[in-house]
């Protein structure tokens, strides 16, 4: 059955209404909460934001409520079929707020629990470098790179979801695998060794030390801030270990913690117990390649509570 035909139907709120409503939609429920975490996951890489993942969702459920689950073969194929054609139409309306965006766009953080580095694909797919990476890519290339590579989803399901036929969808997975490839670490990284030079890079911001900080960063090291006009942060990417030293040696004091963000360690920065800056960290050969702060408060209320994301 096509997600095109269905209608969304009531919107106060069937998910929690729970058992009151008929069995039809008991059976609706239940297989939606199944797999919900995984089509969070699927319209966060899709989106970069937690927020407008959570607004499609909220879409997806009203369409799959509508269903006939007599016509459903596969509920978790279908499910992730509508969350992605939701998620292309809301990457829309997010491309034009990303045009009028002060500063940097970055992707919001997610504060998430240590097991989600025990699946490495996974952890990487939802890492900050890859999101921007992915960043790079068109709606429809982004879709089915995240759903072949991610997900395993077949070629022909995926065509489902995007409107493509099997043999586009083939060559819109190549075209996407092989930028991706250009452009993602050049090794693979561990989370030791992420948090080895998370731990080199907190030492040296607290203790000042400008050379060991040099150590610690690759010559061509990229800061990206992302501020969105709320917070103060540099307008254009600081590019270059001592200009980006220089910009970390300026940072006022601040309580920094170790916290697992997207998969990864980063750092947490805090000002007057309060949460001031959520940084990432690219790393390549060994040496810091990019570090990713974002202060936008209002791309930080999922790091209050760790966001369960799964495939």
């Amino acid at each position: 059955m096509s997600e095109r035909s269905e209608q969304p139907t009531d919107t106060a709120g069937p998910l929690a209404r729970g058992n009151r409503m008929d069995p039809a939609v008991n059976s609706a429920t239940e297989a939606f909460l199944a797999h919900r975490n995984l089509l969070f996951t699927v319209a966060y890489e899709m989106l970069g934001s937690a927020a407008d993942a959570e607004d499609v969702l909220q879409e997806s459920w009203l369409r799959w409520a509508g269903v006939d689950l007599g016509t459903v073969l596969d509920p978790r194929a279908y499910l992730i079929r509508i969350t992605t054609r939701q998620a292309l139409k809301r990457l829309r309306t997010l491309d034009r707020r990303k045009e009028s965006y002060v500063g940097p766009w970055l992707p919001e953080p997610l504060l998430t629990s240590p097991d989600v580095a025990e699946d490495i694909e996974l952890a990487e797919s939802v890492s900050m470098a890859m999101l921007l990476v992915l960043e790079t890519l068109g709606p429809t290339e982004r879709a089915v790179f995240v759903l072949r590579e991610v997900f395993a989803l077949e070629y022909d399901e995926i065509a489902e979801a995007v409107d493509k036929s099997p043999a586009a969808v083939r060559q819109i997975a190549h075209r996407a695998r092989s930028h991706v490839a250009a452009r993602r670490p050049r090794g693979a990284v561990s989370a030791a060794q992420i948090r080895d030079a998370l731990e080199a890079f907190q030492s040296a911001v607290e203790t000042g030390d400008l050379q060991r900080l040099l150590d610690i960063l690759a010559p061509d090291v990229v800061l990206v801030a992302d501020g969105g006009g709320l917070k103060q942060a540099a307008l254009v990417p600081v590019v270059g270990a001592d200009q980006v030293a220089h910009v970390l040696g300026r940072i006022a004091p601040a309580s920094l913690e170790p916290a697992q963000v997207n998969g990864h360690p980063a750092l947490i920065f805090r000002r007057d117990g309060g949460l001031d800056t959520v940084m990432a960290v690219r790393i390549d050969d060994g040496l810091i390649t990019g570090l990713y702060a974002v202060r936008n408060p209002e791309k930080l209320s999922h790091m209050a509570r760790e966001t369960t994301v799964s495939r």
